[in-house]
Formats: structure tokens, C-alpha cells, sequence
């Protein structure tokens, strides 16, 4: 039977592929199992926000993934750390166990005055074609913040280094200038942090304090969108930073002009800094990455199964970060690195995972929530421009990823005529051929399909 700290580590292992690497670190920072009795679970967290974070909005998937290594599992339970502080103890020998247990979080040792990780470093970041002119952009503003790009704002596809740079940044103007002060806040948190200063009637305390900082970094500004009260709060915070030559650094799964429910306002503040993009790393990088990752966990694969991993996982490379602490944590538990067949077997649900996993609810509903509508505006007979596109990509995904037919596509879509989906179908396919905004948007949409965070 597995136990409680196994368990952990597969949820922590799993999530960790579906969550960006900022919410990831904001909200499963210093969490753990402390009790598995009677089917009872209780998860130990380092505070009130996590605790409300994760019971409200990730606990479906964390019963899910727990109740398929254990179905005896009923119920999940979370609290504030329960552990008192000790005097001295003896430092115990390391174990094999202890080391798997510490293979994740030894990842996110935050810094507790910036927020920022120190393991994310220019040194570490490997830098291709895909990457490179952001990296420079970053490196640009690290010798010099506040000054040459200012806001710098990087956006590109899930899990392709946005967070290594942002935070790599701000390390190295920590190191250039020691006086500056840093703030490294993945919008998430600030939305919280706004949300509860609001209802404490603190706004303009956190207002004041954030406004005394020199380096604003902030991750997945997309999650902004839609939250007028914030994005009010933000805009004044912004303005006063900018005016004062303080340095903003943002990042985003999409380019501002394509961030849904963004006030205008905002997104011409951010347009009107560096605008840099990240791509998908070719062969060769994603090996280069593989094997600096391999360096970093002290582990030897050989050749062959790090060439099967960068075939087959293309896009996404915190997958290839996942995919790699697998095959660690069997190095560990059997004293030899696995070779090919046995990577296959390890890797099997990773690589196979998307294959038809979709169906034309779950289309929908990720579309909608894409673009920040309501799953009943894309149904509706109307043609409202930021309805009408959204619309047309629907279709488009039900016919290139579930191969319906014309007719069926317009039926779902109240009723339209046939000759109504053919047309968005070959708009959508046609203007896919040059336009890298809407290209990123698709591939977007199709990893929360996917990997089902919707």
C-alpha cells in the first residue's frame, strides 16, 4: 500500500503538469499529507490562502488523482500547519525516501522578502532560437531596470520557461543592485492579496506598499481579465511605478491585444513597453534542455531515452520536467536509470495522454472560458464581433479534433446551416497559415482541452 508521502509526491507530480509553474509554486509550497486514517485525508498547508486556494479551486482534481492510487479514499480534508516549532534536534542521514520526498520542494526555496526562487538563474536557462531575443530583452532590464524596456512584458504557451525568465531577471538585478526593492507576485496572489485588503479595508495600505517597491514582477497577467476591481487597482499601481522609472516586468499566455475582458487602458500601458514572445524549442534545444535538467538532479540517462522524451514531448517543457522526476524517482527506488522500454512503460499515460481525450462539451466550455464568455454566448443567434470569432474556432475544433461533420457542427451552434461551419472551418484553417496570434491562441486552447485545466 502506498504511503502518505508517496501519495503526495504522485499528486504534486501530476498536478504539477496540468498548473503553471507560478501557480504551482504559490499554492503547493510546504504542503503535505500529516494523516490518512479511515479513508480521511488531511492536507497540511502554510496558510489561510492556500488552504481557501486549494479547497476551492483544485481540490476535484487532487481527489481524483489520490482516489485512483487509492480508492479507499472518501474525503479531503485541509489545514494551516499543525507542526510546532522544536528546539535542536540531531540532523538525521538522508534517505532514499527523504530525497524523493524533497525532489519537488527543494524547487521552490522562495525568497521570503521577494517572493523570487533562486534556483531560477540566467545560468540555467537555456537559451535557443525559440527564446533568445526575450532572454535578451530580460537580460537588457537586469542591467539596467527602469529604464530600457519598460514594462517588459514576455508571453508565449504553457510551460515554456515565461517563469524561469521572469524570475532569472529578477534574481540578477537583485544581485547587480542589493538595495532594490523586489516583488515577484503571480496575479493570482495579487488578486487575493487585493480581493482580501478590499474586504479589510486595507486597499490603500497595499496600494502604498507596493507602490515603495523598485521591480514589480508579475506572472500570468492573463488571469487579470475579466476582474474589474483589480485591474482598477493595478492601473493606478502601474501608472505610479511607471512615472517613478520603477521597473514592470509581466507575462502572459497571450500578447496584451489578445487578453479577453482586459480593460483598454491597461492593455496600452502594457503594449507600450517591449513586447517579446517565446516559441516552441526545436529538437536540438529541447535535448540541451534535457540534459542541463539532468545535470541539475544529478542524474545519467543514456542517449536514447533522452531523444525518445524530446520526440515526443514537444511542446511543453515542464512535461519534460515531469517526465525526468519520474524516471529520478525509479533511479531511486531501484539503484539503476531506466532504459528505453522501461522509460516507455514509466512515461506511457504522459505521452498518450491527450490522444482523443476531448469531446464537444468540453470544447466548448474551454473556449468560453478562453475567451471569457459564457458557454451560452457561443450558442446564441448573434453576431457580436467577440462572440463571433471564439465561435468560429469552436467549430473549427470540432472538426479538425473530432471530425463532426458540417451539418452536425451547425446544429449544436443553434441551428445554423451547414454552409455556415464550412465557412469558419476554412476562415479559421485559412488564417492560421500567417497569423501567430491566432496560431497561439489555438494551441492554447487545445492544451487546456487536453490536459483538462479548464
Amino acid at each position: 500500500m502506498i504511503n502518505k508521502e508517496e501519495l503526495w509526491q504522485a499528486v504534486l507530480a501530476q498536478t504539477q503538469l496540468s498548473t503553471s509553474r507560478a501557480s504551482f509554486a504559490t499554492w503547493f509550497y510546504k504542503t503535505k499529507i500529516v494523516s490518512m486514517d479511515n479513508g480521511e485525508i488531511l492536507i497540511s498547508v502554510p496558510n489561510s490562502f492556500s488552504k481557501e486556494w486549494l479547497s476551492k479551486k483544485y481540490h476535484n482534481s487532487i481527489l481524483k488523482i489520490i482516489r485512483s492510487l487509492n480508492k479507499n479514499i472518501r474525503t479531503i480534508n485541509y489545514v494551516v500547519n499543525l507542526e510546532k516549532p522544536q528546539g535542536p534536534t540531531k540532523k538525521k542521514q538522508p534517505t532514499e525516501e527523504s530525497e524523493i520526498n524533497q525532489l519537488r520542494l527543494d524547487r521552490f526555496e522562495i525568497n521570503q522578502t521577494t517572493n523570487l526562487n533562486h534556483h531560477y538563474t540566467f545560468d540555467n536557462f537555456v537559451i535557443g532560437s525559440f527564446n533568445e531575443t526575450a532572454h535578451a530583452a530580460a537580460w537588457a532590464v537586469s542591467e539596467n531596470p527602469g529604464f530600457d524596456y519598460n514594462p517588459l512584458f514576455i508571453y508565449g504557451g504553457v510551460g515554456l520557461g515565461k517563469t524561469h525568465l521572469l524570475e532569472a531577471t529578477g534574481n540578477k538585478i537583485l544581485e547587480n543592485f542589493s538595495k532594490k526593492k523586489i516583488v515577484y507576485a503571480p496575479a493570482e496572489r495579487f488578486t487575493s492579496k487585493i480581493v482580501t485588503a478590499i474586504r479589510e479595508h486595507k486597499i490603500e495600505e497595499l496600494k502604498t506598499e507596493l507602490r515603495n517597491i523598485d521591480v514589480l514582477i508579475m506572472d500570468d497577467i492573463q488571469f487579470l481579465a475579466g476582474k474589474e476591481k483589480t485591474q482598477e487597482e493595478f492601473f493606478h499601481i502601474f501608472n505610479a511605478l511607471r512615472e517613478s522609472n520603477k521597473q514592470i516586468i509581466l507575462s502572459s499566455d497571450r500578447p496584451p491585444k489578445a487578453i479577453p475582458a482586459l480593460e483598454e487602458r491597461l492593455r496600452s500601458r502594457f503594449e507600450g513597453g517591449m513586447i517579446m514572445d517565446i516559441g516552441l524549442p526545436d529538437f536540438e534545444t529541447r535535448m540541451a534542455i534535457l540534459k542541463t535538467k539532468c545535470e541539475e538532479k544529478n542524474i545519467e540517462l543514456k542517449g536514447d531515452v533522452l531523444e525518445y522524451i524530446a520526440a515526443n514531448i514537444q511542446k511543453n517543457i515542464r512535461e519534460m520536467e515531469g517526465a525526468l522526476n519520474r524516471l529520478l524517482i525509479f533511479n531511486k527506488m531501484n539503484n539503476k536509470s531506466p532504459d528505453v522500454e522501461i522509460t516507455k512503460k514509466l512515461l506511457h499515460s504522459l505521452m498518450h495522454f491527450p490522444a482523443r481525450s476531448t469531446n464537444y462539451k468540453k470544447i466548448v466550455q474551454t473556449i468560453a472560458q478562453f475567451y471569457d464568455l459564457k458557454k451560452d454566448d457561443l450558442l446564441a443567434k448573434t453576431r457580436r464581433k467577440e462572440i463571433v470569432r471564439p465561435r468560429q474556432i469552436a467549430m473549427y475544433l470540432l472538426r479538425s479534433e473530432l471530425k463532426e461533420s458540417y451539418p452536425s457542427i451547425g446544429r449544436k451552434f443553434g441551428g445554423k446551416d451547414h454552409t455556415t461551419a464550412i465557412y469558419a472551418c476554412e476562415k479559421i484553417s485559412k488564417e492560421m497559415e500567417n497569423n501567430p496570434n491566432l496560431i497561439n491562441d489555438v494551441n492554447l486552447i487545445k492544451q487546456r482541452i487536453y490536459s483538462g485545466t479548464i
